[in-house]
């Protein structure tokens, strides 16, 4: 299940309020004002959008939103959690034996534990259940990498697109040289461009790529505990050994969370 991470929209937030504060306490209101220009936005906006579309395909392209969207949510998926799914599906194995996973599996949301499990129960092979899960991770990982390459290009695109603009108005500034009061608001105006450049690149396209590619590591880094977990309920592996085997991936701050909701699940046992 996935949630909104509230961290992308505040970190936008307060990148924008930092840069009016710091307008406005030096220029006052009239000064912020003076730093919106539309025919700057559009040259930045508009190369920008020119140059993706030549970069890529339009069966990329028209997935871009769906990339930004994904920079501001998250995977709540819980390791503790998941590592208790797998030795749970491990004990049933152990009692029942693989095919009675057919009936557990149906309650398990996750989709790739679900297919690693029923690889399993219909008799492959460990070698080629790795394999095929390994095949999964990877393409994953290329439609991901894929995503974020366009805001990648972006963040490239956006400075070059700002300073265009500032030779643009560098130029008509120099039509100009006539009327030396003319001479500081163009020169404002037409360095305008490469601030919106610029501000584009490091605050939304780059970071929003950089937090992208981190969620594809937490997820092959997640999935990869899964097919550890798969092989070790195929193999027929003790339950409490893949627990200690699994556990290894928890941090010491998520194995002493776990161990205290051990002993006290313990103590609510032995009062009953």
């Amino acid at each position: 299940m996935k949630k909104m991470d509230a961290l992308t929209p505040i970190g936008l937030i307060v990148g924008l309020v930092m840069l009016v504060f710091g307008i406005i306490t030096n220029g006052g209101i009239s000064g912020f004002f003076s730093f919106i220009d539309p025919a700057s936005m559009l040259i930045v906006l508009g190369g920008v959008i020119a140059g993706l579309l030549v970069s890529f395909p339009p069966k990329d392209m028209k997935h871009v939103f769906t990339v930004i969207k994904q920079g501001f949510s998250q995977n709540e998926q819980n390791l503790d959690q998941l590592i208790k799914t797998l030795v749970t599906l491990s004990e049933r194995a152990r009692r029942e034996g693989l095919l009675s996973l057919e009936v557990e599996i149906e309650e398990v949301e996750d989709p790739f534990i679900r297919k690693g499990i029923l690889l399993a129960v219909d008799g492959i092979e460990p070698d080629m259940i790795n394999d095929i899960m390994n095949a999964e991770i990877t393409a994953m990982e290329e439609r991901h990498r894929k995503g974020r390459s366009i805001l990648e290009k972006a963040g490239e695109y956006a400075p070059s697109w700002g300073m265009i603009g500032t030779l643009i108005g560098l130029v008509l500034m120099l039509r100009n040289l006539n009327d030396p009061s003319s001479l500081g608001p163009n020169m404002a105006i037409a360095l305008l461009t490469t601030l919106y450049g610029t501000l584009l690149a490091n605050l939304v396209f780059l970071p929003i790529a950089s937090k992208l590619a981190l969620k594809t590591e937490k997820e092959v880094f997640l999935k990869q505990i899964i097919i550890e977990g798969v092989l070790g309920v195929q193999a027929g592996q003790n339950p409490k050994l893949l627990e200690e085997k699994l556990s290894a991936f928890l941090s010491t701050e998520e194995r002493k969370a776990a161990a205290s909701l051990m002993y006290s699940g313990e103590d609510l046992k032995n009062e009953a």
